[in-house]
């Protein structure tokens, strides 16, 4: 038994990089679309934005904490870096960036959410993920050979780990937010929504408005409106407990959940950084999502591909001179 080879999943697919992709563009929405002087303000009790004190005081928004034209000008620097990371370029030089103005992005302004905290938690595990990631882009297959080195094993071991932490995050994060409904009597009673429908801050944009208010009203309307989330929620939660076709679905399910919040509420970088958690959470470690294609029956595909076209590596085979370097 000690002796038996054993394969080591490498982390470095278009999956993980549709996450980064997911949640870079969160964060630079909210960077594009807010002024500094939006984004950069005093806050009750707490002082003036940026705060750069203590453990905030690295943020890259405190080179120039007192110029609203500077800040502006360091606004848009991590814009571009974002873009360049939702791109998929050089991931391995662009992971530490992205965590980094995650990092400055939810320490430095006032208005930040739980988007940009989960988004800082998703960027820097992603980052240790691009340490071993040698790929020009990250929507590209791994190249023949990737992880066979001793340091590269370290590498893909250290990667899939960040990613295996990064699932189990979202996996509570989904847990907490259905089981923190559940003593508050509006979401009991299946009449929280209607609250939420009525908020002038976070109700349903005017264009959206009728609709939103046409089904609130009815109480089949705001009862689903107020379940349906606490069971997407707890799906979400067990995703990793689920067979996979069920995750699928639950995937699914919180995607066009998410997309419903960004649309009723406006909660754009919220949905994408969600979205990219959502991603890495229910789909397998070391998938790929790929384009379904005619393959030929003389020669063996290195991957099992399901009805959803997301390939999943198989088991590697004794002669097969590529995957001989993963055993370990």
């Amino acid at each position: 038994m000690l002796t038996a080879p054993r394969s080591l999943v490498l982390p470095w697919t278009n999956v993980y990089g549709l996450a980064r992709t997911l949640v870079a563009l969160g964060t630079a929405g909210t960077l594009a679309f807010s002024s500094a002087q939006t984004l950069f303000r005093p806050v009750y009790t707490m002082g003036d934005y940026p705060l750069c004190k203590r453990f905030t005081a690295g943020s890259a928004f405190c080179l120039a904490p007192d110029s609203y034209p500077g800040l502006t000008w360091i606004k848009w620097g991590c814009v571009v870096v974002l873009l360049v990371t939702a791109s998929g370029w050089r991931p391995r030089w662009t992971g530490l960036p992205h965590a980094y103005v995650n990092y400055s992005v939810y320490t430095g302004i006032a208005i930040g959410d739980g988007g940009d905290q989960i988004a800082l938690i998703l960027s820097v595990l992603f980052a240790l993920v691009t340490l071993g990631d040698a790929r020009r882009w990250h929507w590209q297959t791994v190249a023949d050979g990737a992880g066979t080195t001793p340091p590269g094993r370290v590498l893909a071991l250290v990667g899939t780990s960040a990613l295996v932490v990064a699932r189990l995050q979202m996996s509570f994060v989904y847990f907490q937010a259905s089981v923190a409904k559940l003593p508050h009597a509006e979401w009991a009673d299946g009449t929280a929504m209607w609250y939420w429908g009525q908020n002038p801050a976070f109700g349903a944009p005017s264009w959206l408005r009728p609709l939103v208010h046409a089904v609130v009203s009815a109480p089949w309307g705001v009862a689903l409106m107020t379940w349906l989330p606490l069971v997407i929620e707890i799906s979400l939660a067990a995703a990793l407990l689920l067979p996979r076709r069920a995750r699928r679905a639950a995937m699914a399910a919180g995607l066009f959940f998410h997309l419903c919040i960004a649309l009723v509420m406006g909660l754009w970088s919220f949905a994408l950084a969600m979205a990219g958690g959502i991603v890495v959470l229910c789909l397998p470690l070391g998938s790929a999502l790929h384009r379904r294609r005619a393959s030929s029956g003389d020669e063996p595909a290195p991957q099992q591909v399901d009805d959803l076209g997301v390939g999943e590596p198989a088991l590697p085979r004794q002669g097969d001179k590529a995957a001989a370097g993963l055993h370990q």
